[in-house]
């Protein structure tokens, strides 16, 4: 009897508040998924950055390489925190590039070298907040009164109408679809402001206009998506994150 194929295994320790995740074990369609969502994870938590360490890795076909791709897409908009891949092995690393995958996440030769690559962007402030909100009646209330109270501080008013809108209708797809209680975040960052909700369903959200009754019921993701610049779902170990992205044009 053939032996099992080793599963991926992840390491993760921070240097210079960076998390490095060492990854070790074969890369292939059934761990591809598992490796992509602990990447999201660790992007989640806002790091400068997330730096994955590749050199344990066995990975028999070149477009597995794109797990890396993939995640970094998923958090491109929200929270916007950069992959990179560290690499010792000159002929992975031309593997890593041929596959198109260093396109989007940064292939480096060492550790140091892409804990310098992240000390060399520039920084600027983010705002963050974030509330466990309960199962009640009025948890809907409770996430726009922290809304209002987050954005004034951050003398963010103008955004507060919309980003209290998006936050009711997350709010309530969670209330109503999944058995979690939802957990409130809100950035500003630039000129941005981002709602998100996280919960414990993994099934992902999706526009459900009724055909039959035409435009007297829109759904609460199409007014999101309506008075926002961008708005996704993010899968995480524990379920998902829906978030949208409220930029300058948006403002009633």
């Amino acid at each position: 009897m053939a032996e099992p194929l080793p599963a991926i295994r992840v390491d993760t320790h921070a240097q210079r508040d960076v998390p490095i995740l060492v990854v070790d074990g074969l890369l292939d369609s059934s761990t591809y998924r598992g490796l992509r969502d602990t990447m999201i994870k660790a992007a989640l938590d806002e790091p400068p950055a997330v730096i994955v360490d590749v050199d344990r890795l066995t990975v028999p076909t070149g477009t597995a390489w794109t797990v890396f791709t993939s995640a970094r897409w998923h958090v491109s908009v929200w929270p916007d925190v950069p992959i990179l891949l560290v690499c010792s092995a000159p002929r992975v690393r031309r593997a890593i590039i041929a596959a198109g995958v260093a396109r989007y996440v940064p292939v480096h030769p060492s550790r140091e070298a892409a804990l310098d690559a992240v000390g060399n962007r520039s920084i600027e402030a983010r705002r963050r907040a974030r509330t466990e909100l309960p199962r009640s009646p009025g948890t809907v209330t409770l996430a726009r009164a922290a809304i209002t109270d987050w954005l004034t501080e951050w003398d963010n008013r103008d955004v507060i109408p919309i980003a209290a809108t998006v936050a009711t209708v997350f709010v309530e797809n969670v209330l109503d679809h999944t058995e979690s209680a939802p957990a409130l975040i809100v950035e500003s960052y630039r000129d941005d402001v981002t709602v998100a909700v996280e919960d414990c369903s993994n099934r992902l959200p999706g526009r459900h206009e009724d055909a039959a009754r035409g435009a007297e019921i829109v759904s609460g993701l199409a007014i999101v998506s309506a008075l926002c610049r961008a708005w996704g779902a993010t899968p995480t170990s524990s379920g998902k994150t829906v978030w949208a992205l409220v930029g300058r044009e948006n403002r009633f």
